[in-house]
């Protein structure tokens, strides 16, 4: 509610409210959408107050800025028209409504400057004259601040103003039409351009109707416009790219195996979680039957598809070994080889082992991968032969470690997404724990065991952080009546 000075009646109040309703309206508009662009571009995926504090461009990017200047320039512009209405001037004393209008009407240009440069629509010679101006401007402000309003201090801005506006059209009406979007903005920015430069100039010969703020509603609603069409153009891409996403899922959990072959020997199942539609964890059987088994798991730098993509490769990679499924070391070797200048700046990690429940004996061997786990008569044994990560170098070797075995013994092969899933307070899960669940769940099946073992994870880290793969693997008598599974 506006306090009204003694020298105004209330009908005199209210006859100002209806001559300058247009003008408060408009103004009320520009606020709000001004507001509405600081406030979307200060809160857009940001978690902390740092976050936003970096949306006023202290620690970001040139673009970044765009919402922020237009959405200053606009709220001020909108503030403008406000106190530029009589009603405000009846209701201020005299004094301090001479001082803001004057400081307002220097202060707007500024990040209307910052919008022109954040949009890339300020080139070549309106480069430097526009930072020309914003010094002026500020300089015009902390003058009137300092020294009170001037007529002089007036004239000076309204001929910067001038002269900006000749420019900005100029360079306007010169370039070539290029982006849709682009050429909407420009011809709004155009017709805002003409409105004022007819509202300045004719200023020095007449007193004219403020036809400025139809200039800049226009501008408004090219603007949105503009976003409105890309909001449509951007529902429909990511609809296209859910769709294709879709079918990339399909398409990968088609590359895995199905389930472990039937086996007396062996009790196997897997759990394979992908942080988004597609992963880079890559599992397989190699070899399998006469009592032996290969089991392989991988892990691609990355996520997402390009990481599903250099995953189909690794199963290519490992298809092409088969002959050497009993041998880890020759097998990673091989497929070293295959990926090695197919995976652009990716590679992989990867462990496999060949299990043969007739001998006794498992033979491992891994690349750059986390170690697998053995659990023998309730005691956990860290199995480790690492060499160099997959498809990174052309010059890695692997050897292979032998470890005796017999039933009753469990295997864990598994992704770091495991261990390195991190709690609020930035905790790993880490292998300790993952350890310690390996023996707690040592009774139940292979399935069951894995289930938990995930859960165990998930409760730890409420956010998946990245792919989960686990593969268990149980050695089973020969005369046992076992169930082979696999879970996904």
């Amino acid at each position: 509610m506006f306090l009204v000075t003694p020298s105004f009646n209330a009908d005199e109040l209210l006859q100002a409210f209806y001559r300058d309703a247009l003008s408060l309206f408009l103004g009320s508009a520009f606020i709000t959408a001004g507001l509405v662009a600081i406030a979307f571009e200060l809160f857009r995926g940001r978690r902390d107050v740092l976050r936003a504090i970096q949306a006023f461009g202290m620690f970001r990017g040139r673009r970044d800025l765009l919402l922020v200047n237009f959405g200053l320039f606009a709220a001020l512009y909108g503030f403008r028209l406000w106190v530029q209405s009589s009603v405000l001037a009846m209701a201020l004393p005299l004094h301090r409504y001479v001082y803001v209008r004057a400081v307002l009407t220097y202060l707007v240009p500024i990040p209307f400057i910052g919008f022109l440069r954040s949009a890339g629509l300020l080139k070549g010679v309106g480069r430097p004259l526009g930072y020309l101006l914003v010094i002026v401007e500020a300089g015009l402000a902390v003058a009137t601040l300092v020294t009170g309003p001037h007529h002089a201090f007036d004239v000076v801005n309204s001929l910067l103003v001038i002269a900006a506006v000749l420019i900005l059209i100029v360079q306007f009406l010169l370039e070539k039409e290029a982006d849709e979007d682009l050429v909407v903005i420009r011809r709004g920015l155009l017709v805002f351009a003409a409105f004022a430069l007819f509202e300045n100039v004719g200023q020095f010969y007449f007193k004219i109707w403020r036809v400025e703020p139809l200039g800049f509603l226009f501008f408004l609603i090219c603007l949105g416009y503009v976003a409105a069409r890309r909001s449509l153009q951007r529902d429909q891409h990511l609809s296209e790219i859910k769709k294709e996403l879709d079918v990339a899922r399909r398409i990968q959990l088609s590359i895995l195996p199905a389930e472990f072959p039937p086996s007396p020997h062996f009790n196997v199942a897997v759990r394979y979680k992908p942080m988004t539609s597609v992963a880079g964890d890559f599992y397989d059987y190699v070899g399998t039957g006469n009592g032996a088994a290969g089991l392989l798991i991988a892990d691609v730098s990355g996520h997402g598809v390009p990481a599903a993509l250099i995953a189909s490769m690794v199963k290519l990679a490992a298809a092409s070994q088969r002959e050497a499924a009993a041998d880890p070391a020759k097998f990673l070797l091989g497929m070293n080889r295959v990926l090695h200048g197919n995976t652009q700046s990716q590679f992989v990690t990867a462990a496999y082992v060949y299990v043969d429940s007739t001998a006794g004996v498992l033979r491992y061997s891994a690349a750059g991968h986390p170690p697998m786990l053995l659990l023998h008569d309730g005691e956990v044994d860290e199995i480790v032969e690492n060499g160099l990560m997959l498809g990174a170098f052309d010059f890695a070797s692997y050897s292979t470690l032998s470890r005796a075995v017999g039933k009753g013994d469990r295997l864990l092969l598994y992704t770091d997404g495991l261990i390195e899933a991190s709690n609020d307070d930035g905790e790993f899960y880490g292998r300790e724990t993952l350890t310690e669940m390996l023996k707690k769940t040592a009774a139940h099946p292979p399935a069951e065991a894995a289930e938990q073992i995930i859960a165990s994870v998930e409760r730890w880290s409420t956010v998946q952080q990245d792919d989960l793969t686990l593969l268990i693997c149980d050695l089973m008598s020969a005369s046992a009546d076992v169930e082979p599974s696999r879970h996904i």
